[in-house]
């Protein structure tokens, strides 16, 4: 894994990236040299048109990105990313296409562009079936040692055993005598010198899984491994890298007291942020105004009822608020006055609405909310305030997502379809402690990327 920014990225997606920008440049220049040669027009040197070239890989690229060609499924099957590919060029050639008009000298005549998009879709076609073949064997996948067998260590291999598991656990030691959940644990008397064992696996890291640390902790065995370079990691930490999200199930408030993390209220950042969501809240409003305006209009014919409403949603430091959205439910889809959870196929769900929330354009209204300072782009998704009771109850934690202002769109959106219970909400809240702990503005723009996958392909939306 590759660090960038506090977020952890495969070191395969990461090349693959890498050769991919290589690939679109190649498309950029290949499309000017043919459109050059066909009328005729003396081909200038490189230096000269370096700016479109690198603006069509950069568009192109941050397209691939937002609709999903990074993706675990893409990586798993070319088929799939020739699909979300073909939608990345797509809306790429679009963009450049628009932006030509406003800037000409940086992006690519639109008869370049004609030949630039079948290269764009070609190149990294063809280097996706010469990386099939590798993603699925060792040259990427790390190998790591497992200091216990039980549920805990369950659990690692169970990951390992995943199609999209970035390592391979080549063994697990087990440290006490307890049955171990893990058939192929050798018990720790069985080997002679854990760091001959570690040297003789070519393992890159151990990952401690013990159930009981209390006299269980091989701290000489760790030491000697720790000072020959094998990198030593704790299960939370390497479940958080490895997932995307904090794990509930094995962290203590010692961990996140002591982690590194949770920098999201530093000033600059904060007033980064801020600027960011006011100016990106006035465009939207002005862009999609005419949109809501329409939607509107749509919802008062289909159903009885106004158009656009409020909820009480619970926000920074649990200060309720009300966020404004168009109605997409009956009017009387909470008669009794008690909040209810969407569920698949809601009968309340109007026929409009149906299609409002699955092109997130119900939620466009919030935008006020975000101008005004009550939410942000991106941040957890606000829950209602009768929900968040019964969750702090029920999911330790659950309060702590309240430290963070909440957004439209949030790392857990992205990762984890709608959910409609109280385990879904458990799943949900693991990503958004993820945010929080590791936010930065690159993964706030990671994040305002995907959501257009999400957008597109409206997986679990009720």
């Amino acid at each position: 894994m590759f660090r960038l920014f506090k977020h952890y990225i495969p070191k395969a997606v990461l090349l693959l990236a890498l050769f991919d920008a290589l690939l679109l440049m190649m498309a950029a220049e290949a499309a000017w040299v043919l459109r050059a040669h066909q009328i005729g027009m003396t081909v200038e040197p490189l230096y000269v048109r370096w700016i479109p070239m690198v603006s069509f890989a950069l568009v192109v690229q941050l397209g691939m990105i937002g609709v999903g060609v990074y993706g675990t499924e893409a990586l798993q099957s070319v088929r799939f990313a020739l699909m979300r590919l073909l939608t990345a060029v797509s809306l790429g050639i679009i963009l450049l296409a628009t932006l030509y008009f406003v800037f000409p000298s940086v992006a690519l005549w639109r008869s370049n562009l004609a030949y630039a998009m079948p290269l764009a879709v070609l190149g990294p076609i063809l280097l996706r079936f010469a990386f099939t073949a590798a993603l699925g064997g060792e040259a990427f996948r790390r190998r790591i040692l497992v200091l216990g067998a039980g549920s805990r260590a369950g659990r690692i291999a169970d990951l390992a055993r995943s199609s999209s598991a970035g390592f391979n656990a080549v063994g697990f030691v087990a440290m006490t005598d307890e049955a171990p959940a893990v058939p192929a644990a050798v018990h720790r008397t069985k080997i002679d010198s854990l760091a001959d064992h570690v040297v003789a696996l070519n393992v890159g890291e151990v990952v401690l899984a013990l159930e009981e640390r209390r006299n269980a902790l091989p701290l000489d065995d760790l030491l000697r491994i720790k000072t020959t370079g094998v990198h030593v990691n704790e299960i939370s930490s390497f479940l958080e890298r490895e997932t995307g999200r904090v794990d509930l199930a094995t962290v203590n408030p010692s961990w996140f007291i002591f982690s590194d993390g949770f920098t999201a209220g530093q000033r600059v950042s904060k007033v980064a942020k801020r600027l960011f969501d006011i100016v990106a809240s006035l465009l939207v409003l002005l862009i999609m105004g005419p949109v809501v305006l329409i939607a509107a209009i749509l919802v008062k014919l289909d159903s009885p009822g106004p158009a656009l409403y409020r909820q009480r949603r619970v926000g920074l430091y649990g200060q309720p608020y009300d966020i404004f959205k168009l109605r997409s439910m009956r009017q009387d889809a909470e008669a009794g006055g008690k909040a209810i959870w969407a569920a698949e196929a809601d009968p309340r769900i109007t026929r409009i609405g149906r299609f409002l929330r699955m092109t997130r354009i119900d939620e466009i209204p919030q935008a006020w909310n975000v101008l005004k300072g009550e939410m942000s782009f991106v941040g957890p998704r606000p829950e209602r305030p009768e929900f968040v009771q019964e969750l702090e109850r029920e999911i330790p934690y659950y309060a702590e997502r309240h430290m963070v202002k909440p957004g439209l769109t949030g790392w857990a959106q992205i990762n984890y379809p709608y959910g409609a219970s109280i385990e879904d909400a458990r799943c949900k809240l693991e990503y958004d402690l993820y945010y929080a702990k590791n936010y930065t503005p690159f993964l706030d723009l990671l994040i305002l990327l995907q959501t257009l996958r999400v957008v597109l392909w409206p997986e679990g939306v009720r």
